[in-house]
């Protein structure tokens, strides 16, 4: 059996009808809200003689039919409040709207506290214009990212939420640089639980990134490479003494020209064989073997590299520091 989708598109006959209910619990705040002030106004000595010598008809009827019976009426209220809560719940349910069945009075708390017949609660209930919003604007019906409203508090809502992160983000490396002034053996750690569990890791990495810097190297410089050889063979063979005895003897010339001729292409083959070999197998071994030799060497840790190390990971941190500090909001809003 197929998982049933979280978060569904809902058909837009089902938006509306959220929509509509919506709008009707709204409504029904607003009323009660109104009541619960009136009511309180109501108690209150001369707004009572003020109501009462100016409407005597009104004041005997709400006096009569609503206020003697106003916690019944209120209880009406809160019964539909109560139950817009298990609707909801129930629908979010059905609708897989949320990870866990039970997020549902978490994330609508407002809802659930206003069914709490108390009008510091009650004010609460307002909040659920901000869902009716958010679902006319995913319908497309309103556009509340062009509200200046919106912008204001998204702006200052921006800068509010850069400042506490960057206070965070600059305290906590405030302390790793506490750690790591007050550390003896930073380096040793560093080195011991990072770089010797990927020692065979390095030494294979620095073996292939030395095969390919110096196969590249001599394919893009080969020619320059066999002419300075060929130089250099022929400027050895002409200082030299006796080559130079070579060649005021009968036939000398020609035989010194073959000798540079074939000291030179000895010469070149020899560089050619020696760099193409680095592709091979042997020459590998040869530098995974020396780079592991001489690997606990460059990691012997002195006091010396102990405190270079620390110093370097504190300017990085310090300039990390820097980075956060600088309120890039001010780039965005100038």
């Amino acid at each position: 059996m197929p998982v049933r989708e979280r978060y569904p598109h809902l058909p837009k006959a089902v938006e509306y009808a959220h929509i509509g209910w919506d709008f009707f619990i709204l409504t029904l705040v607003v009323v009660n809200l109104a009541l619960l002030l009136f009511d309180s106004l109501f108690l209150l000595g001369p707004i009572n003689q003020g109501i009462a010598s100016i409407a005597p008809g009104f004041y005997s009827f709400y006096d009569d039919t609503i206020h003697s019976r106003f916690i019944a009426i209120d209880l009406v209220f809160v019964s539909f409040f109560i139950a817009d809560v298990l609707l909801g719940w129930s629908i979010a349910i059905a609708e897989r709207r949320y990870h866990r069945w039970f997020f549902y009075p978490f994330v609508h708390w407002y809802d659930v506290l206003g069914c709490i017949p108390l009008s510091g609660f009650r004010l609460l209930r307002i909040l659920r214009v901000v869902s009716l919003l958010h679902r006319l604007h995913r319908l497309g019906m309103i556009d509340v990212t062009r509200w200046e409203t919106f912008l204001f508090f998204a702006k200052y809502y921006d800068i509010l939420l850069e400042e506490l992160s960057d206070r965070i983000a600059l305290k906590l490396l405030g302390n790793v640089q506490q750690q790591i002034c007050a550390s003896d053996s930073l380096t040793e750690r560093v080195i011991d639980r990072v770089i010797m569990p990927r020692k065979a890791q390095l030494i294979e990495e620095i073996a292939q990134r030395l095969e390919s810097t110096i196969g590249k190297a001599y394919q893009h410089n080969r020619h320059a490479i066999m002419t300075a050889i060929n130089d250099l063979v022929s400027r050895t063979l002409r200082e030299s003494p006796e080559i130079q005895r070579l060649r005021r003897l009968p036939m000398g010339q020609q035989a010194s020209s073959a000798m540079e001729a074939s000291l030179s292409g000895i010469a070149q083959r020899l560089v050619d064989e020696l760099l193409l070999g680095i592709h091979s197998d042997e020459f590998k071994n040869l530098v995974e073997r020396t780079a592991d030799s001489g690997f606990d060497t460059w990691l012997t840790v002195d006091e010396g590299s102990n405190r270079v190390t620390e110093q370097m990971l504190y300017d990085i941190l310090e300039m990390l520091k820097e980075q956060v500090n600088r309120q890039r909001w001010k780039d965005r809003y100038d």
